[in-house]
């Protein structure tokens, strides 16, 4: 076999203002808006379509502060959807897996791909032919950098998304160096706020400058990540593509409050939904918990009504992922930390002491085990099928007056039937 088809060729596929992408993709009239995407209860700017970021709308701007603009120019707002997408990424990632399964899914929005496969002449062309086949199957669409390390493919694809066509590929260039010079240091993959102030003031502003920096020099005054991209951007892979993933220790499911809460049976409420939620994500990867942690807290800057913030641990019984058992002992546990007087601001539970549910062997298990772990599967199979919450449990609630501020909610669930796009045929 040709010595070029060993080269290793990784792409960087990364969904273009995802969020606002996902929203765009269920309402055509926005597509060529300027629209921005809010974080939790509404709080500060996450995601923003290029029409936005040319009138100057900051990536994580405080929602007020830059309300005048959006006013002013008729910005598209849109409270974040996370069920929307979730639900779009894990398309869009199956679709990647369809050119090569080795694949390491680096964010709701990012993927590494290896295409060591094809030939050096060809990378351009078949990237051309994942980000077209990726439009088409979901919609949504991608900028792709592809190159000969992970750090390099980050930097073509930050050029890609400045191309019409979306798709750079750095195979083949024997000198990078001009290419380099124009990426800032701190736009190098790795490189964050603390390192980018000691590599400028070392002389260091850009990633040619760093690649071809002394590697002792760089071990010798910063660490074995820097040296490592420092080797990445020369080309020599030291980064593996990390394409299984690990199980998760632990399991947090928390959220700021759309509004104050004062009352108990409310905080109970929201905790029992964060139960479900954390019971069903551990369920999924078929995980049970040891132990279950409930925290809650008012905002330090409410004065008025003063601070408190405290949490509570309990060992179950028998590991579980039961999402009964774990409601019960979570409400069990509040009712110990949960103080009057207070306006709380956040609440939350933490799965911890996770181990694979298919390990665990129990003496005491009897047929009625068996029974909770058919309505749990039920319950996980009609939620998937038809939207979250659709089968719950009493004591979630039904008002949820607590829930998270989202003003701005475009209200599409691709999981809930009743919940999409409605077409008229004339």
């Amino acid at each position: 076999m040709s010595s070029i088809l060993h080269t290793k060729k990784i792409a960087l596929v990364d969904c273009n203002s995802f969020y606002v992408s996902c929203e765009r993709l269920f309402n055509p009239k926005i597509r060529k808006k300027p629209v921005v995407v809010l974080s939790n209860n509404d709080g500060c700017i996450i995601s923003r379509s290029n029409e936005a970021k040319a009138l100057g709308i900051k990536m994580g701007e405080p929602y007020f502060k830059a309300k005048d603009i959006i006013v002013k120019n008729k910005v598209e707002v849109f409270s974040s959807n996370y069920s929307l997408y979730g639900d779009l990424s894990r398309r869009v990632m199956r679709t990647l897996k369809r050119f090569n399964s080795d694949i390491e899914i680096y964010s709701i929005d990012e993927a590494f791909l290896d295409l060591s496969n094809f030939p050096d002449q060809d990378v351009e062309k078949v990237g051309k032919e994942i980000r077209e086949t990726v439009l088409q199957w979901t919609g949504i669409p991608t900028s792709i950098g592809i190159a000969k390390t992970k750090t390099l493919s980050k930097i073509a694809n930050h050029i890609a998304k400045k191309k019409q066509s979306g798709v750079t590929s750095l195979i083949g260039i024997e000198n990078l160096d001009p290419v380099l010079e124009k990426v800032g240091i701190n736009d190098v993959w790795g490189v964050g706020k603390q390192l980018t102030k000691f590599y400028q003031k070392n002389g260091i502003y850009n990633a040619k400058q760093l690649k071809n920096k002394s590697n002792s020099w760089i071990k010798k005054s910063s660490n074995v990540l820097s040296s490592r991209t420092a080797m990445e951007l020369k080309g020599i892979p030291c980064i593996n593509l990390e394409t299984t993933t690990t199980k998760r220790k632990s399991c947090v499911v928390s959220r700021s409050f759309g509004k104050r809460v004062e009352k108990f049976q409310e905080l109970k409420e929201a905790v029992a939904n964060y139960c479900l939620n954390a019971s069903e994500k551990i369920r999924s990867e078929s995980l049970v918990a040891k132990a279950i942690t409930v925290f809650v807290r008012t905002s330090p800057f409410q004065r008025n009504f003063g601070y408190y913030s405290n949490a509570k641990t309990v060992d179950f019984p028998i590991a579980t992922n039961n999402s009964i058992e774990v409601v019960k002992a979570a409400v069990t546990t509040l009712e110990d930390i949960f103080k009057n007087g207070y306006q709380y601001q956040k609440a939350g539970v933490m799965l911890t002491g996770l181990s694979n549910a298919n390990d665990k062997t129990n003496l005491f298990s009897s047929e009625k085990d068996e029974k909770i772990n058919s309505l749990m599967r039920s319950i996980d199979s009609t939620n998937h099928k038809y939207g979250r919450s659709t089968l719950s449990i009493a004591s979630a609630g039904v008002q949820k007056r607590w829930n998270m501020k989202r003003e701005y909610s475009s209200k599409i669930d691709t999981a809930d039937f009743f919940s999409l796009p409605k077409i008229k045929a004339i």
